[in-house]
């Protein structure tokens, strides 16, 4: 079976350009310029995705086969072309009514040219290549609409992909992205599996952790320290600096080179000398008008060191933000209700964070067993409502969490992570050998362990282990108060 590359080759078919025609079409689409238009950090996440999908359709092109009757008809033409004339002419007839039963669109064509030859007179070449190139251009022209079809279902296929992932990740920027690199990654996030419309329960997270803003500050304040800074003071005092400048030097000016100009003052002998002969005057004046004669090239400047003044800049230095995020989640009975929906939603805020800082965000869920996500992996945003739909009920098992958090943290690829537990921490004493090798890890390998209780009741024995621990109390009291506070 002929594949369609093979007859792209054969005809000489350029088909990147028939690919980037149905790309910039796609592009334009009205759909695609009004949603660029209102989130354009996604646009600029899109376009790099441009190659992909050149490759994808080039792909799609090159597996096609062509139809049988067009290959039955492109080798009929490729033996016309070896033919000699006599033997052309013979076969003519027999070729118009093949391209006639195969219902070619070059038979209507074919039966004009068999009705001009003349059979009493001797066959030329010119007629045979007239012939040849005509049904050249027939082929070309139902390989170029091959293309057209082939890729036109290609183009609604991935318009209808866009379509989805757009209206999906768009929904999600205002929530999970804040800047263009967050934006970037979210929509390479999108092209997991994806449930129509189960993200819905990340945007009524979203909500919800706007409504709690204690939550989301807190979120801040764990997961992201600020950069370095220097900010400058207004009425500060001035410090002197140096800088070398271009100043015009107190030494003679030196000959360092020649050029041509119309300095008359700085003209070679050789150019002098045309002035002397009159054959040559009147080209002295030429390359004079057109600043063509040669002359000394000389220099008097040079840089010179000096001092000037500059305000002071006072330097703040804070904490660099560090690697990824290992979350811990308890799914205990007692952490449902209001804490889970609290959980959740810290998580995503710590999504957040990792997305627009380019880290990596781990959750663990645990009650009697272990469920784990990773939530800024290509498949997050499937992850995420995995997570979002799990819920929390069971026994707690802190030590089996903690267990496992180590483990993780013993990989290269998370030794600088933060691990975070978000709990009531109204559980059993964690064993010795544990708590043991909790503070080896902090001491060690300088990993921090956060602790976010969402309880006041909380065993202070148990949270002793931890480097901050980060109190948001769920109780009614205290929500009541934080809402007054707002």
């Amino acid at each position: 079976m002929l594949s369609l590359h093979t007859l792209d080759m054969l005809l000489s078919i350029n088909q990147s350009e028939l690919i980037e025609e149905i790309i910039i079409g796609l592009l334009a689409t009205p759909q695609l310029a009004l949603f660029f238009e209102k989130f354009p950090r996604l646009k600029r996440a899109l376009l790099k995705d441009l190659p992909a999908w050149k490759q994808r359709l080039a792909r799609r092109v090159d597996e096609a086969t062509v139809p049988p009757a067009l290959t039955k008809e492109f080798y009929f033409y490729q033996r016309s072309m070896t033919e000699s004339p006599a033997q052309f002419y013979q076969h003519l007839p027999g070729i118009v009514r093949d391209l006639r039963a195969m219902d070619s669109p070059f038979a209507p064509e074919a039966e004009v040219l068999l009705e001009g030859i003349d059979p009493s007179q001797s066959h030329s070449d010119g007629l045979q290549t007239l012939f040849i190139q005509r049904w050249r251009m027939s082929l070309t022209l139902q390989a170029i609409t091959l293309h057209h079809q082939l890729l036109e279902q290609e183009r609604e296929q991935l318009l209808a992909e866009l379509q989805q992932r757009l209206a999906m990740s768009g929904a999600l920027v205002p929530l999970l992205a804040e800047n263009d690199s967050a934006a970037g990654r979210l929509w390479d996030m999108s092209r997991g599996e994806l449930y129509a419309g189960n993200y819905r329960q990340l945007l009524d997270y979203g909500a919800f952790l706007q409504q709690q803003p204690e939550l989301n500050r807190l979120a801040e304040r764990l997961g992201r320290s600020q950069a370095a800074k220097s900010v400058p003071q207004d009425n500060a005092a001035m410090e002197p600096y140096r800088q070398l400048v271009r100043e015009p030097a107190t030494v003679p000016e030196q000959v360092s080179g020649l050029h041509q100009s119309d300095d008359i003052l700085r003209l070679l002998p050789t150019e002098l000398a045309m002035l002397g002969l009159s054959e040559l005057e009147f080209e002295f004046y030429r390359r004079l008008l057109e600043k063509r004669l040669m002359t000394y090239r000389l220099q008097g400047d040079a840089w010179q060191e000096r001092t000037m003044m500059r305000p002071v800049t006072h330097h703040h230095h804070e904490e660099q933000p560090r690697g990824p995020f290992v979350v811990c989640v308890d799914t205990s009975g007692s952490m449902g209700g209001f804490n889970e929906q609290c959980a959740k939603a810290f998580c995503l805020a710590l999504l957040r964070i990792a997305l627009a800082d380019k880290r990596r965000c781990f959750v663990m869920l645990f009650a009697t067993e272990i469920v784990q996500y990773e939530l800024t992996d290509a498949s997050g945003i499937e992850q995420a409502i995995r997570f979002l739909g799990q819920h929390f009920r069971g026994g707690t098992d802190l030590a089996a969490c903690l267990s496992a958090t180590l483990k993780k943290l013993e990989d290269r690829e998370w030794h600088d992570a933060d691990a975070v537990v978000i709990s009531d921490f109204i559980a059993q004493r964690l064993p010795d050998p544990l708590v043991d090798k909790v503070r080896g890890h902090q001491q060690k390998r300088q990993q921090r362990f956060h602790a976010v209780a969402m309880s006041a009741y909380g065993k202070p024995g148990i949270m002793r282990i931890f480097d901050h621990i980060w109190r948001f109390d769920t109780s009614l009291k205290s929500r009541l108060v934080r809402r007054l506070h707002r």
